[in-house]
C-alpha cells in the first residue's frame, strides 16, 4: 500500500466541547433534607440523656433495697409511674458498701443521689403509707410517650417513601426532558464570569482571527457602529475540514468580548415529534435576546441547513420546518439588537441557499489547515505544561505535519507524551514524537515478519517505491525504509516532502503515480509473479490518473473539460432524478485514457527499476539485514549525491503493504 505524503482526508479531531455527562444523583436539596431530618430525630432521641447531663447517673435498685433505704430513712423523694419507680436520696450514698448483703443482689459499687426501681408486678398497697411515714416527698405521674418522638415513629416511613417517589420523578424528568419539556431548548450556556477562551488560545489562522476581530469589538461597543447606521454581520459562518478549530474561534469571540455564550449542535434541534426543533429554535433565540449581548454557536448546521426540495422530505417534514423557523428568527433581529449567530460547518456546498443570503449568514469565514508556520504555533499552545527535553524542534516537526489539523497536532503532542510516560521519561523528547507521528499515522508496530518468503517479497516491494521516488526527479525525498509491519503495512517508504504544495503540476503527480507503482514493478522483475500487496497502491493510482483525466484536464486526448461528479448528489438526492453530465462514449474514453496514462507510467517505471537492478537488489538485502534504512545509507546506495537533509523527525511518509 502506498499513500500520498499529503493526505486528502483528514481524521474528525475536532476539539468536543461537550463533555460526558455525569452520572444523575439525587438533588444537593434532597441531600440536606434528609440529613436535617436524621438530626432531628437523633436529637429527640437523646433528649433525656442530654438534660440529664450534668447529673449523676441514677443507680438501679432492686425493689427490695428500694425498700430498706425508704425505711431507714434516706430517701428524699420519689416519683411513681405505672411499673417504674424513681427517687432522690437525702445525702451521696454509696451502693454497695463493702461486705453488704447488696453485693449479692448484683450491685456494683457506685456512688449516686438518685435511683431507680421496678414496682413489683403484684403491686404494694403499703407502699403510699410507708412513704408517708417516713417523710418522702410522693409525686404521681402517668407515663406518656413524647408526641414528636411518637409522630416521627409512625410517619418517618412515610415521609421517606414520599420523598423517594418526587426523586425519582425529578430525575425521570430531566433524563426524558420532561412531558412538556420537548420545545426546550438544549443549548449549553457559558458564563462570561468563568475563565474564557480567547485568541491568545488559538493559534494558527491568523486570518480567521482577522475577520472575527471586528465582531468583538461591535459586541464590546455597539454603540459605535449604531451611531453611523452600521449593521453588524447577524450571522456568522465558519467554513472549514474538521479539527481546524472552528468550535474553539466560537468560543474565544465570545471570551474576547466577555458576553454569553450558547453552544448547540445542530442535530439536537431535530426530534421524532414535527415542530419540537422550531419550538427549540424559538426558545434558543428568545434566551440569547434575553441575555444580550450574546452569541448563538451552532455546529455542524449542515444537519438541519441543507438544501429544501431535494426530494428527501415534504413540507411536513421536521428538519425543514427546524430550517425555515431558524431562517424566520435571524430575520427577526433589529438592528439594535446585540445578537450574533455563529455556525460551522465542513460542507457549505450543501446548504440551503436562503441561509447564505445577505442578512442571515451574511459573512463566511475560512478555517482553513494551518501552514507551516500555523503548525508550529499550535504544537508550542499544547505543549504548554508538558516537560519538553532540549532536543525537540518544533520547526522540524510543523515541517513533518503537512495536512495535520489543529486538533491531529493536539493528538500528537498528547501521543508523545503518553509515550514518554510508558518509558518512564521525565521529558518529551523528539524520539517520543517521532514515534507517536508513526503510531498516529501508520498505527501501532508489529513483530516482525516470521515466513522468509514474505519478507523477502515485503524487501523488495519497499526497495521498488524508495529506488523509484530516489532516482526520479521532481518527486518527494524519501526519509526512510523499513519492513517493519505497522498497522495493516507490512513495509513503510517514508517520504518528506520539502514544503507545503497547494498546487500540483503534471509532473508531480505523474511522478507521485509512479513511485506507487514501484512496488508492484519490483516484484514483477524479481520474482516474475505479483502479489496482493500492491491493492492499495493501484487503487490510490487510479484515482490520481482519474483526476488527471476527468478533472483537471491534463489529458490531450480528452481536452481540457472538466467531467467530474456532483459532489452534492450523495447528500442531497440528486442523483435519484439526474444521471451523469456527459454521454456513455465520454465515459468510455475517459476510461481508456486512465487505462493508456497507467499502462504508460507503469512501463516507465519497470523500465527504471531493470536499468537499476543492482542498486535494487542492494537495497533489499540491506532491508532483509537491517529491517531499516535511513536516508543517508539510501543515497550511499544508490550512488547519488547527499541534498540538504531535512531536519530530524517525525515525517510525512508514504507506506506499503
Amino acid at each position: 500500500m502506498f499513500l500520498p505524503p499529503n493526505r486528502d482526508k483528514q481524521p474528525d479531531g475536532k476539539p468536543d466541547d461537550k463533555k460526558p455527562t455525569p452520572p444523575r444523583f439525587p438533588s444537593p436539596n434532597w441531600i440536606w433534607l434528609v440529613f436535617l431530618g436524621l438530626l432531628l430525630f437523633w436529637a429527640v432521641v437523646q433528649a433525656p440523656n442530654m438534660l440529664n447531663a450534668g447529673t449523676s447517673q441514677p443507680i438501679e435498685l432492686p425493689y427490695s433495697a428500694f425498700y430498706d433505704q425508704v425505711t431507714g430513712g434516706n430517701v428524699a423523694e420519689v416519683v411513681i409511674e405505672e411499673t417504674q419507680v424513681r427517687g432522690r436520696f437525702n445525702s451521696v450514698v454509696t451502693f454497695p458498701e463493702d461486705g453488704s448483703p447488696l453485693i449479692e443482689q448484683g450491685l456494683t459499687q457506685r456512688t449516686s443521689t438518685t435511683f431507680t426501681s421496678t414496682l413489683p408486678p403484684v403491686g404494694d398497697s403499703d407502699l403510699v403509707s410507708t412513704l408517708l411515714a417516713n417523710n418522702v416527698v410522693i409525686v404521681g405521674q402517668i407515663t406518656q410517650a413524647n408526641p414528636i418522638l411518637l409522630l416521627l415513629w409512625n410517619f418517618f416511613p412515610i415521609l421517606i417513601l414520599i420523598g423517594f417517589f418526587v426523586w425519582q420523578a425529578r430525575r425521570t424528568q430531566r433524563q426524558m426532558g420532561g412531558v412538556f419539556g420537548f420545545g426546550q431548548t438544549k443549548a449549553r450556556q457559558y458564563d462570561a464570569e468563568k475563565p474564557q477562551i480567547t485568541f491568545a488560545d488559538v493559534a494558527g489562522q491568523a486570518a480567521a482571527k482577522s475577520e472575527l476581530v471586528e465582531i468583538v469589538d461591535f459586541l464590546k461597543e455597539p454603540d459605535k457602529y449604531i451611531a453611523l447606521g452600521a449593521r453588524i454581520p447577524r450571522g456568522v459562518l465558519l467554513i472549514g475540514p474538521p479539527g481546524t478549530g472552528k468550535t474553539l474561534l466560537a468560543r474565544a469571540v465570545a471570551g474576547e468580548a466577555g458576553v454569553a455564550f450558547f453552544s448547540i449542535a445542530a442535530s439536537e434541534f431535530v426530534e421524532m415529534f414535527v415542530g419540537v426543533g422550531a419550538s427549540r429554535v424559538r426558545d434558543l433565540f428568545n434566551k440569547a435576546k434575553a441575555a444580550a449581548p450574546s452569541i448563538v454557536f451552532i455546529d455542524e448546521i449542515d444537519a438541519v441547513g441543507r438544501q429544501r426540495g431535494a426530494g428527501l422530505g415534504g413540507g411536513n417534514d421536521e428538519r425543514e420546518q427546524t430550517l425555515n423557523q431558524m431562517l424566520a428568527e435571524m430575520d427577526g433581529f433589529d438592528r439594535n439588537e446585540s445578537v450574533i449567530v455563529m455556525a460551522a460547518t465542513n460542507r457549505p456546498d450543501v446548504l440551503d441557499p436562503a441561509l447564505l443570503r445577505p442578512g442571515r449568514f451574511d459573512r463566511q469565514v475560512t478555517v482553513a489547515l494551518p501552514d507551516r508556520k500555523g503548525r508550529e504555533d499550535i504544537l508550542k499552545v499544547h505543549a504548554r505544561g508538558k516537560p519538553l527535553d532540549q532536543t525537540v524542534d518544533t520547526e522540524a516537526i510543523s515541517k513533518a505535519t503537512i495536512g495535520f489539523s489543529g486538533a491531529d497536532i493536539a493528538n500528537l503532542a498528547n501521543e508523545a507524551a503518553l509515550t514518554a510516560a510508558r518509558k518512564n521519561r521525565r521529558r518529551i523528547t523528539q524520539d517520543d514524537f517521532l514515534e507517536a507521528f508513526d503510531r498516529i499515522v501508520l498505527g501501532t508496530a508489529s513483530p516482525p515478519l516470521a515466513n522468509e518468503q514474505e519478507r523477502r517479497v515485503v524487501a523488495y516491494h519497499e526497495a521498488g517505491h524508495a529506488l523509484v521516488a530516489t532516482i526520479t526527479p521532481g518527486t518527494d525525498p524519501i526519509f526512510k525504509v523499513t519492513i517493519v509491519p505497522r498497522g495493516q503495512a507490512l513495509g513503510v517508504a517514508y517520504q518528506m516532502p520539502e514544503d507545503d504544495r497547494r498546487n500540483h503540476s503534471r509532473g508531480y503527480i505523474k511522478a507521485r503515480m509512479m513511485v506507487a507503482l514501484g512496488g508492484r514493478a519490483a516484484e514483477e522483475i524479481v520474482f516474475d509473479d505479483v502479489t496482493t500487496g500492491a491493492a492499495s497502491d493501484l487503487k490510490q493510482v487510479t484515482q490520481m490518473a482519474r483526476r488527471m483525466v476527468a478533472q483537471f484536464g491534463m489529458s490531450d486526448r480528452i481536452g481540457q473539460v472538466n467531467y467530474g461528479e456532483d459532489e452534492r448528489q450523495p447528500f442531497l438526492g440528486y442523483s435519484l432524478s439526474q444521471g451523469r453530465s456527459y454521454s456513455e462514449e465520454t465515459a468510455a474514453k475517459i476510461d481508456e485514457e486512465v487505462h493508456r496514462l497507467i499502462e504508460e507510467l507503469y512501463t516507465q517505471t519497470k523500465a527504471l527499476l531493470e536499468e537499476h537492478r543492482d542498486e535494487l537488489e542492494a537495497l533489499a538485502h540491506e532491508l532483509m539485514t537491517n529491517e531499516v534504512v535511513t536516508r543517508a545509507r539510501l543515497l550511499e546506495i544508490t550512488g547519488k549525491e547527499a541534498i540538504p537533509a531535512p531536519v530530524e523527525p517525525p515525517v510525512t511518509a508514504s507506506n506499503a503493504e
